[in-house]
């Protein structure tokens, strides 16, 4: 793709072209932006390329020499990649007139690839620098055959139709305003509905579960943060402080130093523990702009949160209750998951010995064994205060979206000096969980929203019904008919325009609600409802009360 870029514009420039999961980027200073248009033929230049048979050579030479190479063909950001590489002999790849710095591998030659599309431009900045020029990207994906290719490209065609971005508008669920600032939801009504379900659900189930709620503030001081060792090991995603009587206070990244001094305002006996901390708890952490996707990668953000503080020989089973309440959560949202194990970064960016990071690893790994859960092993993946379980919900796409987490920390108990006094009446550290069981309300319901390509089940559904008039004299009993959904805590909406019938069933089959009932002069007369569902075009007579009992039984065991 890079050599037919530069056969065809020339003067582009070539930065950095890596494969990644499905496909491939390239990313390119041009002085000119790229255009859709530019996309089909750059394929068909590729196309040519293929065609002659083009071999991939592997040429390997003195740094000096690939210097002198990428200077002759003013390629500047080779040359600065060539000056990060501490090796004398370097690799380089050449198919035609065009060469690359390139570890390898690749095809023999240009006709081995058999399937491929570009599919899409982007800016980029060079090396993610915000303060380095804005490159242009384009993205491909490349298959052993066209039937692969087919499917995958039939995959994103309804990927795109689910995109959260698209259907938070289209739905009328929430909004990002430039003059308040990126990476900021606003939830509207319908999207703060369908929060505040999941919500209530949340708290039930935690109660169940022995949990305590607490809240906290959102700005603490700067010493905090110190303390806790975000300042050192996490500085790079907290906003600046800001002062307040002479004093620097941070806008919270996290909740856990939070929970820790509400536990610390009392002594805790071991008859006292496990105790658990629950809190819906908003933090902001910084961004940049480049990374910010709608609901999915935001900067301020409501976690569901908990901490629980316990001795070391109930610690294997709180992590099992937790992820047993994951194992719940997820089933009834309608979500297969994925488990991985992160492990501590090994480049010294983490607070604690390797002692405490191996055995809380293996702790984390003998609940997983003992659970008989399959997980994948990511090295250096750990937030620095200790190793944690990471699980990936499928979607029925079958994509991968990072929501739970279970957190064993071993160090800020310690930093805290957050102890419990023990059978045998001394002091001891406690051990502490941190944990989230949807991941953040923001991600995990944007995650929803493509999940079910915006058609919310029944209990999630911020509209359940849609009552529609077809003429103003049936207005008066289709009131009745909503006054009575509202009794039984539907959530209904009256549609009494003066519109066609048609026009009214085709905006509410837009708005994805599960049941429109339609009244007309037949309806009134017989005192029943005409009941449509999302999707079918097919309409039932039926009594409201048997209606409103259907209704009821799937809120119930949340259909």
């Amino acid at each position: 793709m890079a050599s037919a870029v530069q056969q065809l514009f020339p003067g582009t420039k070539i930065s950095i072209g890596p494969a990644i999961e499905d496909g491939f980027y390239y990313d390119f200073d041009k002085k000119t932006p790229f255009v859709p248009e530019d996309l089909k033929k750059i394929e068909k230049k590729m196309w040519n390329i293929i065609n002659k048979k083009t071999c991939f050579e592997r040429i390997k030479v003195s740094k000096n020499k690939a210097k002198k190479i990428f200077k002759a063909r003013n390629e500047a950001y080779k040359l600065e990649l060539l000056d990060e590489i501490s090796d004398e002999k370097v690799s380089l790849y050449k198919t035609g007139d065009f060469i690359d710095l390139c570890r390898g591998s690749h095809v023999e030659t240009a006709a081995d690839i058999k399937a491929f599309k570009l599919l899409s431009i982007a800016g980029a900045y060079w090396r993610g620098n915000e303060k380095n020029k804005m490159l242009q990207r384009i993205y491909g994906t490349a298959w052993h055959t066209k039937e692969e290719l087919d499917e995958y490209v039939n995959k994103l065609t309804e990927a795109k139709k689910r995109d959260h971005r698209k259907l938070g508008k289209e739905l009328d669920l929430y909004s990002i305003h430039e003059e308040a600032g990126a990476g900021l939801i606003f939830w509207h009504p319908k999207g703060a509905m369908i929060r505040r379900v999941i919500e209530d659900f949340w708290y039930k189930e935690h109660m169940k579960s022995g949990y305590q709620f607490v809240n906290i503030p959102h700005i603490s001081n700067i010493n905090l943060w110190k303390t806790s060792g975000h300042l050192d090991f996490y500085k790079d995603n907290m906003y600046s402080p800001m002062e307040i009587d002479k004093q620097d206070y941070i806008i919270k990244p996290m909740n856990c130093p939070g929970h820790i001094l509400i536990y610390k305002t009392n002594l805790h006996s071991y008859r006292e523990l496990p105790i658990r901390y629950a809190e819906l708890g908003t933090v902001y952490r910084y961004e940049k702009s480049g990374v910010l996707h709608g609901m999915l990668r935001v900067r301020g953000f409501t976690q569901d949160d908990a901490h629980i503080f316990c001795a070391p020989d109930q610690l294997k089973n709180e992590i099992k209750g937790v992820i047993e309440l994951i194992d719940y959560m997820m089933k009834i949202f309608g979500f297969e998951y994925e488990v991985f194990l992160s492990t501590r970064d090994k480049s010294n960016k983490f607070a604690g010995s390797i002692e405490d990071w191996d055995k809380a690893t293996g702790t984390l790994e003998q609940v997983l064994k003992e659970k008989n859960i399959t997980y994948k092993v990511e090295e250096g993946e750990a937030v620095f205060y200790g190793p944690k379980i990471d699980v990936k919900m499928k979607d029925s796409l079958g994509r991968l979206w990072q929501g739970p987490t279970v957190q064993f920390d071993f160090n800020l108990p310690r930093r805290f000096n957050v102890t419990y006094i023990g059978e045998d009446g001394k002091e001891h550290y406690a051990m502490m969980v941190h944990r989230t069981v949807l991941g953040s309300m923001e991600r995990f319901v944007g995650t929803l929203i493509e999940h079910y390509g915006g058609s919310f089940p029944v209990w999630l559904a911020p509209v359940q019904v849609k009552i529609l008039t077809i003429k103003d004299d049936n207005v008066p009993y289709a009131k009745e008919m909503q006054n009575l959904l509202q009794c039984s805590q539907i959530r209904v909406e009256l549609d009494c325009r003066d519109e066609k019938i048609g026009l009214k069933i085709r905006e509410s089959e837009l708005d994805k609600i599960p049941y429109m009932l339609i009244i007309g002069d037949r309806e009134v007369k017989e005192k029943t409802i005409s009941v449509r569902k999302h999707g079918s075009r097919d309409c039932a007579g039926m009594d409201v009360k048997q209606f409103i009992d259907r209704v009821r039984k799937q809120i119930e065991t949340r259909k």
